[in-house]
This record gives structure tokens, sequence and C-alpha cells, in this order.
């Protein structure tokens, strides 16, 4: 029956700003559920399930879908899925109204993503106690999320999703874990704020945390805490893909980030800032003590160990728009990265002292700079220092070199 359907009543002045949307093909049910809805919530209505969408996709979106399925063209069931393959649509709650009252009905209905169902013939006190329950639930879960993205800019996005997924509890747990640990810090940052304004200072430091903050999110990286102008972030939990492969995202991580760092130099010269941030960054894996420290009225998900003053102190000693790594790193990276050897470091509270390594080929004028070179990789290993060469020596090291690149060619 394709009658023409009948308009909407208008809500009255104060009623509620949320919106029903109403789909169904028999005029009839239209106006006994708009009359129904009518006084407590805006009403919108369709006649099909292609007009529906039609609706949908122009919006302003509805905060409820009141649907029927037996419809011609296009049924109920098929609205709901488009609806839940659409990014900007597969959120709205939808209610099925319907004549189908079979468990396996239902269980479809559900199945593609309804909230509830409401059988024909319609009770008007039962269809608005639905209606209300789910736009209230709607509205709890929207402010849920929106608390839940408030607090993500507060805590390691990691953390707080496994925290909503009940997969992590917020209790003073810790558990001793190998990680692969980042550090860095900008360079004579003391004396740089010094010289600026506040308002210039902050907007620098700003601009410099939101883009090393967005290079941490992108290789997925722990980003646990600024420390004053410092970046202190993990690999290896909550989530971890693997020792070594924690320790190489690590590393293409501050690799990625001191390029950057050089874009970011140039622009902000071209801004007038004299002395423009430089990084240094150091790198160690290790194990460490990882989890909830504090009370139960405060706590803080961190690391703690030795291993992060290794990548402290790293750092302190790197070179700036450098990497140093230890050698605990460079054995798991080696074969993608090379390094040249640095002196060994010695660190509060280890006897030992801490071989490190620092990063070559990071930016493209690295061998022109240092003319230094170390291989460290299976079947080949070569460090090369053109400082410490004559004009012979470096003679003699070319035609040794490519005497090894013939007999590399040769090999079968």
């Amino acid at each position: 029956m394709n009658r023409p359907f009948p308009a909407a009543p208008a809500a009255p002045d104060g009623a509620s700003r949320r919106t029903v949307l109403v789909v169904d093909d028999m005029p009839d049910n239209l106006l006994l559920i708009s009359s129904v809805l009518h006084g407590h919530y805006r009403v919108r209505v369709a006649n099909s399930g292609a007009h529906a969408l039609q609706i949908l996709q122009a919006g302003p979106l509805p905060d409820l879908v009141l649907l029927d399925i037996m419809m011609p063209d296009m049924d109920g069931h098929e609205v709901i899925r488009r609806m839940r393959a659409h990014e900007q649509l597969r959120e709205i709650p939808v209610i099925f109204v319907t004549a189908l009252g079979a468990p396996a009905d239902e269980e479809l209905g559900f199945s593609l993503g309804a909230v509830d169902y409401i059988a024909k013939p319609v009770s008007p006190p039962t269809l608005l106690a639905r209606v209300r329950s789910h736009i209230a639930l709607s509205e709890r879960t929207a402010t849920l999320r929106a608390v839940s993205e408030k607090l993500s800019h507060y805590l390691p996005p990691q953390v707080c999703k496994s925290i909503l997924e009940g997969t992590r509890d917020a209790a003073i747990t810790t558990q001793r874990k190998q990680l692969t640990l980042f550090f860095s810090d900008i360079k004579d940052f003391t004396e740089s704020a010094e010289s600026m304004e506040p308002e210039d200072l902050t907007r620098l430091l700003n601009a410099y945390f939101s883009e090393m903050s967005a290079i941490a999110a992108e290789y997925g990286a722990t980003l646990n805490k600024f420390v004053g102008d410092g970046l202190l972030a993990f690999f290896g939990d909550p989530e971890s893909r693997g020792t070594r492969e924690d320790a190489l995202q690590c590393v293409r991580m501050a690799v990625a980030m001191q390029r950057r760092m050089r874009q970011l130099q140039a622009l902000w010269r071209d801004e007038g800032v004299g002395r423009p941030y430089r990084i240094r960054i150091g790198i160690h894996s290790g194990y460490c003590n990882v989890g909830n420290f504090g009370s139960r009225q405060r706590m803080d998900y961190t690391v703690i160990g030795a291993a992060v003053n290794l990548a402290s102190r790293l750092q302190e000693v790197g070179d700036p728009d450098g990497v140093m790594l230890s050698h605990e790193t460079y054995a798991l990276v080696r074969g993608e990265f090379a390094a040249q050897v640095r002196a060994a470091v010695r660190v509060k509270g280890i006897a030992r002292e801490i071989e490190s390594y620092a990063v070559t080929g990071i930016h493209e004028d690295d061998a022109t700079q240092h003319g230094e070179l170390t291989l460290d990789n299976p079947g080949l290993q070569l460090h090369l220092n053109l400082g410490q060469m004559d004009a012979a020596a470096r003679q003699k090291a070319v035609a040794e070199l490519e005497r090894v690149l013939e007999v590399v060619r040769r090999a079968p």
C-alpha cells in the first residue's frame, strides 16, 4: 500500500532536542509512531529504506532510528547493513519495529547491530519507554567516549585502551619485562629558554612535542612522559612485537624524529628563531619494572630501573641531531642500522663501562660531516675514519675496497 504518508507533527517549544528517524512503508504506522513520540522528541520520517539512507547521509544525524523490516525494494536488514558499513552512521542505535517475532528473526537483527526489537502492533507506552531507554544509553555511551578521548591525552593510548577493554586493571601492579627505552632531550635548552620570550618558548616547545608525539604514535611507542624538555618512551609494554622488532621500531622512530627535526629547524630559522632546537637521543634495551606505581588514590603508569638511567645517560653523551645506542640495542638492530663505535660510558649505579654506538646515515650530509662509517653486518665488518688517513692511505683504501668489491661480485 503506497499512499502518500503524512508529515510528522512538529515538536512543541521546549521539547527535547533529540531526534528520532522513523522508517516504515505504511503511512498509518508512521502517523501512529510519530504521534506517540510527539512532544518528547523531534521526529523525522522515511517511507522506504532508500529514503532513510538519503536522509541519514544528508544529515543532520538522528539520535535513534526506528526501523521496519518488511519493506519493498530495500528491507530493514539491508538498511542496517549499509548503516553499519558507513563510518558516520554505524554508531546510531537502531530499534527494529516489526511484526516478525520469531527467535531466528531477532537473532539475525541483533547480529546485524540492532539494539532492540518492538513488536507490532505497537504499544505506545512500550514504544516510548524503549526509545527513552536507548537514547539515555546512547547519551551515556557518548559521554564515556568523550571522557575516554580526553583521558587518552593524559595516558599512553595503549594503556587507556587496555583499561577500557578490561585487559588491564587500575591497580598498583608491576612486572619485570625486557623493553627498549628511548630518551631524548633538547641541547642547551636552558640557554635557549633564557633568550626567548615565554610565548615563543611555549609555542616552540609545544610544536616540538606535538611533532615528536605524532611520530611516536606512528611507530607504536608507548609515550610515557615529558620530563621538562625531555621525552621518555619505550617499546615492549603494554604491547610487544618481540624483543628485536621492538628495538628496530625504536631506532626507526628515533631516525624519523631526527630527520623531522632537520625540517623543523629550517622552518624555525625562516620564522626568525635564532637557535632552533636540536635534540640528542639515547636508546637502551634491558630489563625494567613497568606498571602502575604510587598509591590507591594516585598512581602513575611508568617504568623504573637502571636501564632507564642508562638510556638517559646515552642521550647526554650523544651528538646533537644524532642517535646513541647501547651495545645491547645495537646487537639487536645490526644488519639494518650501521653505527660508529664510541667511547665507553660510565653510568651511576652500574659498575661496568657501557659500550656505545652512534647511528650513522641519519642525515644525507653525515658522511661529508664526519667522514666515518662503521658496518657490522653478518659477513661484513668495516670501520672507516677518513680523518685518520692521509692521501696515500686513502688511495690504498680505495684499491683495497675495489678488490673486495670484485671478490663479492664474483661470488656465486
